[in-house]
């Protein structure tokens, strides 16, 4: 068992660094209720995100309901996992349950499919403590990164690597130099998973650990294109600066537009043409590249691009925050619109039974008539959503104001079916205890007589000659003060009646 999982933590106290985001989590779950929105925890891998939370259910007792990576998060499986599990309680006695969605940036392809939808709909109708885990805070759709409330993991720092990989080397009994210590810690580059690895690789089967025995390797982590745009504008050396291009993990077509969305950044028009000139020039080694099929033109674009702006720029460094081109903001906005409007009209097309080419090119514009008249009806029988009503009604609030109006109602309901469901628990619960109506508790057992004497205590009379047996009259009853048990149902052949000797 390597040390990162063996001494993962087990309570937030024991988490190294980032001690404002494990504030803002222990808060955030002692607070927690229906209405809390999720938490995002974001940054850079290795810096505690998922251990923390972990630790954090601990802490809670709470128990935990994990998807990564290495399931299939289709629509499917996060509506049968986490969507049920976020709206029911724990069998295991737990106070609630921590949904965990790790690696919530990395939906992509056909494994993936339609699984942002379902975390959107997991978040809306969550009843149960929500986590997603990012290692990129806009890798994640705005859907998702909207309805969610950011923590930032920070890359930890060596000088507290170092206690942490002295108490592994002390629980492990082996004794390491400091100095060892020191340069494993700052090998990590923040990265406290990478430091216990490194140590691990280092030290194990040993009893001592000395600077010369320190096994340290360079960390395959790729450069973010933030890291690069914040160097483009900064004061880098034009080395550096190309050392940075070659670790992005980004063909050069997508870091031309990323420096493309933050030219406008630059303050000066003279040095924002000569920006934009360096750039021109730099697509027309793109083109050459892909016309020959030479992409050896690919380092002669970005030098080109890279130097030539930062030239432009002045190194007066970047001062807001850097966003994505705003041509993929566009083409997201045009995808969602497209989504929306498949889903909308393939819900109108199945309740009338017609294609859905049908409904669009003959039929929409009298639906969306209909839709205007009764919008909640619409909504309701249909299941619409905020975007799918707006769809016909061309109103951002009201529609958004119709659903909320829907779903309120919705679990108005529900509240008040729980609690007439609680209120007849209980009185059935009370009815079962109390005694049943009409029904007198019992007397004390009365010693029975024997058979002998209860016998000789009947005094039967033979009955008169010539005289039908109606005009018999029965012996008067017996007054008794001390009530008798019924008497026990006897065979025919010993019970006495009336009519013996007939």
């Amino acid at each position: 068992m390597d040390w990162a999982e063996k001494y993962r933590p087990a309570h937030l106290a024991d988490v190294v660094g980032n001690a404002t985001a494990v504030r803002q989590m222990a808060d955030w779950a002692k607070g927690w209720t229906r209405r809390s929105r999720p938490l995002l925890l974001y940054g850079k891998p290795g810096t505690g995100k998922t251990s923390s939370a972990l630790a954090l259910a601990n802490d809670m007792g709470w128990e935990v309901i994990e998807l990564n990576a290495s399931d299939q998060r289709t629509a499917a499986v996060i509506e049968r996992v986490a969507g049920a599990g976020s709206t029911t309680g724990s069998l295991s006695g737990a106070s609630h349950k921590l949904i965990l969605i790790d690696e919530a940036d990395n939906l992509q392809g056909t494994a993936d499919r339609g699984g942002a939808k379902a975390i959107v709909d997991c978040i809306i109708h969550a009843r149960q403590p929500l986590i997603l885990i990012a290692n990129d805070l806009y890798g994640i759709s705005p859907e998702i990164r909207n309805r969610c409330d950011p923590v930032q993991f920070k890359a930890v720092q060596a000088r507290s690597i170092v206690p942490r990989l002295r108490y592994l080397c002390s629980s492990e009994k082996i004794r390491c130099s400091e100095n060892a210590l020191r340069v494993i810690a700052e090998s990590a580059e923040g990265d406290i998973r990478s430091a216990v690895n490194m140590l691990y690789a280092s030290a194990i089967g040993k009893e001592t650990l000395d600077d010369g025995e320190v096994h340290t390797s360079q960390k395959d982590e790729r450069v973010s294109i933030f890291s690069l745009i914040t160097a483009l504008f900064a004061k880098t050396p034009d080395m550096e600066l190309m050392r940075l291009s070659r670790e992005v993990d980004d063909t050069p077509e997508t870091v031309e537009q990323w420096v493309e969305g933050s030219i406008p950044l630059i303050p000066d028009p003279a040095g924002m043409e000569q920006a934009y000139r360096a750039l021109s020039r730099a697509d027309e080694y793109l083109g050459y590249t892909y016309r020959r099929q030479y992409h050896t033109l690919w380092r002669y674009a970005t030098a080109i691009m890279l130097l030539g702006v930062a030239d432009a720029a002045g190194g007066r460094g970047i001062h807001t925050r850097i966003m994505p081109p705003a041509r993929w903001q566009k083409m997201a906005v045009a995808k969602k619109q497209k989504a929306i409007r498949i889903s909308t009209l393939g819900k109108v097309a199945g309740m009338m039974q017609i294609p859905q080419d049908t409904l669009r090119e003959q039929y929409l514009g009298t639906v969306s008539r209909l839709v205007e008249i009764d919008p909640e009806g619409f909504a309701r029988d249909l299941s619409f959503d905020a975007d799918q009503l707006n769809f016909f009604l061309a109103d951002k609030a009201r529609s958004a104001a119709i659903v909320k109006a829907i779903v309120q109602e919705e679990r108005e309901k529900e509240k008040t079916l729980e609690k007439e469901l609680l209120k007849s628990a209980k009185a059935e619960k009370k009815k079962k205890a109390e005694p049943a109506a009409g029904i007198v508790p019992e007397e004390p057992a009365v010693k029975k007589e024997p058979a002998a004497t209860k016998k000789a205590s009947v005094k039967t009379e033979p009955p008169a000659k010539n005289k039908p047996p109606a005009a018999q009259e029965p012996p008067a009853p017996q007054v008794s003060s001390v009530p008798e048990e019924p008497a026990e149902k006897k065979p025919a052949k010993t019970q006495s009646t009336l009519f013996d000797g007939f």
